[in-house]
């Protein structure tokens, strides 16, 4: 993990102090990028003890499309528990449906995202396209005097990435996102791993995953984020039969709160080790071997079913997060 170091040293050196939402003094920079070759190890930090665990629990419940910081507590995953309870914006918003409640977050977006369409009346082939869409007819209603069709259908955006790698691993749209302007003021935290694409090679078997971050906590949120990105990867690769190769890492806003500093100054004084394996527990299908489609095995998995090899890291450290 030296290219994470290289960046909270390039923050240090090169960044500015900027005032945030959250009361904490940040020193930031715009745009950074790191690249990860998966067949060389798993990008876990390793100069701390990476809550692995806990990671992989946030992955699951997003997989399974969780609102609620119970669910995820239940998953083993306990970093929402602040936002859905003790964020004082979050607790008067109208939107919030009581204790734990997160609305609308990331696996929501990603699985059940909410797509309505607004069609001329007159227009019966778009109708009729929306519809073999899997759009349903909400209401017929008039818009500036004229007569329209409300459609609406839930859109699980992951699950159309993974039918396309099937059918058509060359597609260069192969994304899903999680920034969704009509239900922003709806969630306990605005995404910030907001953009995914997977970028399949069909003659060399491998799958790559691009993975754009709007605003990246550096010292706290690095840790979570490489480790989900890359098992959400080797997820997808085994599910579709391709070998998980390139998992690239951009950041907008890249920053390190002030009482971040100590637990990284520390990070920066110690050797990191050898990057471990992520192993995927066998009870996931493999395509590769089994020639069979199984997406549904998106909401079928565990925490369990990701485990690291030979990972040596340093002693933990702790700061508090920003909320």
């Amino acid at each position: 993990m030296k290219q994470f170091l290289d960046l909270v040293r390039t923050i240090l050196d090169t960044g500015s102090w900027q005032e945030n939402r959250t009361g904490v003094r940040t020193i930031s920079i715009p745009g950074a990028m790191m690249r990860f070759d998966l067949q060389e190890g798993f990008p876990a930090i390793t100069t701390r003890k990476l809550a692995f665990k806990a990671a992989v629990g946030e992955l699951v419940g997003f997989l399974r499309a969780s609102r609620s910081a119970a669910e995820f507590r239940a998953l083993g995953c306990k970093v929402w528990d602040q936002n859905a309870n003790e964020n004082a914006k979050w607790l008067a918003n109208p939107y919030r449906m009581g204790e734990d409640d997160l609305g609308d977050v990331y696996g929501v977006q990603w699985r059940k995202w909410l797509a309505y369409k607004l069609l001329d009346a007159a227009q019966t082939g778009q109708i009729e396209d929306a519809q073999k869409r899997g759009y349903c007819i909400v209401s017929a209603l008039q818009d500036e005097g004229a007569d329209k069709v409300l459609l609406y259908k839930a859109v699980d955006q992951l699950r159309q990435c993974l039918d396309t790698i099937i059918s058509n691993p060359s597609d260069r749209r192969i994304l899903f996102h999680g920034w969704n302007w009509a239900q922003i003021e709806e969630m306990a935290l605005p995404p910030c791993h907001l953009l995914y694409q997977f970028l399949p090679n069909k003659a060399k078997r491998e799958i790559s995953l691009c993975l754009y971050i709007r605003s990246n906590d550096v010292g706290l949120g690095i840790g979570f984020n490489l480790a989900e990105g890359a098992a959400l990867l080797h997820l997808v690769g085994r599910l579709t039969g391709y070998m998980p190769r390139w998992f690239t890492y951009f950041i907008g806003d890249a920053h390190i709160y002030e009482n971040h500093l100590d637990m990284l100054n520390e990070q920066l004084k110690r050797e990191p080790f050898p990057s471990p394996k992520l192993v995927l527990s066998d009870r996931i299908p493999d395509y590769a071997k089994t020639d069979k489609y199984e997406p549904e095995w998106l909401e079928k998995v565990e925490p369990s079913d990701f485990g690291l090899v030979d990972y040596e890291h340093h002693a933990p450290l702790t700061a508090p997060m920003a909320v």
